[in-house]
């Protein structure tokens, strides 16, 4: 039967899992849940190939044992970190890792990797395991989660690497990686792709490299003499992303981008920034003067919160601006976002933690 005959079927299958649902006990979210219900019927409809189902069961399944780990953790910042799992605990690159996981960990973030060994496990080693969840793939040749990981119990294990990049990308308010090899340059790429595009917002992105290192300069020199010349990127596109080997330059990046600025919001057309501070009307008017070319008009405003926003409960308590900002342009939102941060409105920043002697 092909999928336009299985939605004439909704209506019935529809009523008869919310009957499921109730006797399930099911109250929260009823709308959401019977729709996966009813597409998981629509594929047996559909006579979907077996192994097809496979793959939409098994990712179904893993999504729910994933959001589960997260669950009691969020309202912690994390921040994931990629790297190599090849790279040995002699390596300064693993000092590195394991250097800025401690310094975000002693701030009370998160760290978030892959549960694996090399970067994944020196990241862990520096959050400690109080600090750390692990998402890991079940590869042949990596098929057990590091001793940090596996010590707070704190991992969930991936079949595909789709649902694995999901879940190191979805809660996280930044992201550091460390040279590596494919895998931490399609999770690097992806990441980036996320960001241009406008699927995720914006968050910081560190590029860290040992001292004195050259692996991610490399990476900077490639795009500017093949990529933007040949205009499949933007000029500016790497200005989203810190290029460093310090590791206190790294922390300040993570913690910093969140100096003032907290979330956005898009409203129909329009996009609500909500900040820490207050920001003055001079200040307010020179950021619509700034930033004029990403909009699609009018000026940036102070707002106070809309009624969509006051129907959800939406961070009420937070000042607002807002603005109609060109969609097209959302890549150049972090610009905005950087301005905001430097108000002189802005809290003040934190200072970076003390630097640890190499273990």
């Amino acid at each position: 039967m092909s999928p336009s005959s299985t939605s004439a079927l909704d209506g019935d299958v529809t009523d008869a899992v919310r009957t499921l649902l109730s006797h399930a006990g099911v109250e929260e979210n009823v709308d959401l849940v019977a729709r996966i219900l009813v597409t998981g019927v629509g594929l047996g409809v559909d006579d979907t190939d077996r192994l097809d189902l496979k793959i939409a069961s098994a990712a179904l399944s893993e999504m729910r044992s994933a959001f589960a780990l997260f669950a009691p953790y969020r309202s912690s910042p994390k921040v994931t970190i990629f790297g190599s799992a090849r790279t040995q605990p002699h390596d300064p690159l693993y000092l590195a890792a394991a250097d800025i996981a401690r310094a975000l960990a002693e701030r009370g973030w998160m760290v978030v990797t892959g549960a694996g060994p090399g970067i994944m496990q020196a990241a862990a080693e520096g959050a400690g395991p109080g600090q750390s969840l692990g998402v890991s793939i079940r590869l042949p040749f990596e098929e057990k989660p590091n001793a940090v990981i596996a010590e707070a119990d704190r991992v969930v294990a991936m079949k595909y690497f789709f649902t694995r990049k999901l879940m190191l990308v979805k809660e996280s308010r930044g992201f550091v990686a460390v040279p590596g090899g494919f895998g931490t340059l399609d999770e690097l790429f992806e990441l980036l792709t996320l960001q241009q595009t406008g699927k995720a917002e914006p968050t910081p992105i560190v590029l860290l490299d040992a001292p004195g290192g050259t692996f991610w300069r490399g990476l900077e020199r490639f795009a500017q003499e093949q990529l933007i010349p040949s205009g499949v990127i933007s000029p500016d596109d790497l200005d989203r992303v810190l290029i460093t080997d310090s590791v206190a330059d790294a922390e300040a990046e993570i913690t910093g981008f969140w100096r003032n600025y907290d979330s956005l919001r898009w409203i129909g057309s329009r996009l609500v920034l909500r900040l820490c501070a207050e920001p003055t009307d001079a200040e307010v008017a020179d950021l619509s003067r700034r930033f004029s070319h990403l909009l699609t008009g009018g000026r940036i405003e102070r707002t106070a919160p809309l009624r969509r926003e006051r129907q959800d409960d939406d961070r009420l308590d937070m000042p607002r601006l807002l603005m109609d900002f060109d969609r097209h342009r959302v890549g150049e939102l972090h610009h905005l976002i950087r301005a905001v941060n430097e108000l002189a409105s802005a809290p003040p920043a934190s200072p970076p933690s003390e630097p640890h002697a190499a273990s």
